[in-house]
């Protein structure tokens, strides 16, 4: 075993993971981070950051920035969550993840001190990130929120400005079970005097954002009143998007290579923000915002996000997962030409499945499946619930078997959909 495969697993077997125990691994205070920057001598203050967070699109939305700030010359720190294949996808800098060789050095160099607060492995990975971006002298990186916002680990930056992209439900055990009492969560990290970009006006809740603004003083833009759609395409795996800038009365053509339309949303908080970027003194221009957004993928290794990964028959992955994001994704299935639709599913014990199985296709053939983690939903019972809405498929014990049978089952012109969580699409990947 490998030096870095060791630090893995010290990593993975020492410190509660939420992805794979839940709640239980969720601190409700920040004091294991603020304990672990300071032995680090805090070197989250040594760059500047843009905070993200949100229900669905914080990681699309992080991408995008990013991959703009790079275009532009700047380099580009970009921390997000969960990864998919590889740790290190967690920690990248100019679309590169972090050396192996960095993970163990910080990880055998920390052990002592790990093992004298036991902090938890999202609070590790936050402190291991700030400083690899300061050790290696970013401009400014990106920090996607891992969960909510007021109590999360990256809750410790004062940020150029702060993103939050979308609220529904999500994770209501922890955050609580109304859009307002989440969207508190989520507002937590707008900071005093630092602007904020709300990407989606949300009439139930736009009233906490502003409420919480005017406590701390914070510039408020509302970037769906900021810019408006006004010609979507589909085309060649690409989203084509013309855009008003209704403040200026300018149309502008994007082409991203984010093929999902629930995109629009998010693109428009990043146009909203590359604006004040631009009035901060950022030096970025809509050329590089055209072309960073064309090569998002390229530029900083996102995937997961309608990704097609092959053709006949053509194979979608997204990470789509909750109520909202799944609702999206079926949204998006009404733009795609196919004779059948075969779904790869499964998700964690902790979603609330029953409200999202009723936004699925009844017309699909379903695959279940469960994620090879604790958390995991057995595929039998998740086939007995589908089964009650309707959903009609059998279940599978690896995500392997049932994309395997799927792919049997497809003919050259029928579609296969893999979605339900972050880890059913990784293991698939």
């Amino acid at each position: 075993m490998n030096a870095y495969q060791e630090a893995l697993d010290y990593l993975y077997g020492q410190l509660p993971m939420f992805t794979k125990v839940g709640a239980s691994a969720y601190k409700t205070d920040l004091h294991n981070t603020v304990a672990l920057l300071q032995q680090l001598n805090n070197p989250q203050h040594t760059f500047k950051t843009i905070h993200v967070a949100g229900t669905n699109g914080k990681g699309s939305t992080s991408h995008m920035l990013a991959a703009i700030l790079q275009q532009a010359g700047y380099k580009t720190g970009l921390y997000t969550s969960p990864h998919l294949l590889d740790f290190r996808e967690r920690i990248r800098i100019n679309g590169q993840v972090a050396p192996e060789d960095f993970v163990v050095n910080f990880t055998n160099n920390m052990r002592p001190f790990i093992e004298s607060i036991a902090p938890s492995f999202f609070e590790l990975t936050v402190a291991m990130a700030f400083q690899y971006f300061s050790q290696e002298n970013v401009d400014i990186a990106i920090i996607e929120v891992g969960l909510g916002g007021r109590l999360d680990s990256t809750n410790v930056i004062t940020p150029e400005l702060s993103v939050i992209t979308n609220i529904s439900f999500d994770h209501k055990n922890i955050l609580g079970d109304t859009l307002p009492r989440i969207a508190s969560e989520k507002a937590g990290i707008i900071k005093a005097g630092v602007p904020v970009i709300v990407s989606e006006t949300q009439s139930e809740i736009q009233w906490v954002f502003r409420d919480k603004a005017a406590e701390t003083g914070s510039p408020i833009h509302f970037a769906d009143q900021e810019w408006m759609v006004d010609g979507s395409l589909i085309k060649d795996n690409y989203l084509e998007l013309t855009l008003l800038d209704t403040r200026k009365g300018v149309m502008h053509h994007f082409r991203l290579d984010l093929s999902g339309q629930y995109q629009e949303k998010n693109v428009m908080g990043v146009l909203s923000a590359v604006r004040l970027l631009q009035q901060q003194g950022w030096h970025i221009t809509w050329d590089h915002v055209q072309a960073a957004l064309s090569h998002v993928r390229k530029l900083t290794g996102l995937r997961g996000r309608w990704e097609v990964v092959s053709e006949h028959p053509l194979t979608v992955m997204d990470v789509g997962h909750n109520e909202a994001g799944i609702r999206e994704v079926v949204q998006q299935l009404e733009h795609v030409n196919y004779q059948q639709l075969h779904i790869v599913t499964g998700f964690v014990k902790d979603k609330e499945v029953d409200n999202v199985l009723p936004l699925f296709p009844t017309t699909a053939t379903y695959y279940f499946c469960r994620a090879q983690i604790p958390r995991a939903l057995d595929e039998v019972a998740l086939a007995e619930m589908a089964a009650r809405h309707g959903l009609q498929g059998r279940p599978y014990e690896s995500v392997q078997a049932a994309l395997q049978a799927a792919r049997q089952h497809a003919k050259a012109e029928d579609m296969i959909l893999v979605c339900g969580s972050f880890f059913i699409v990784a293991e698939a990947m």
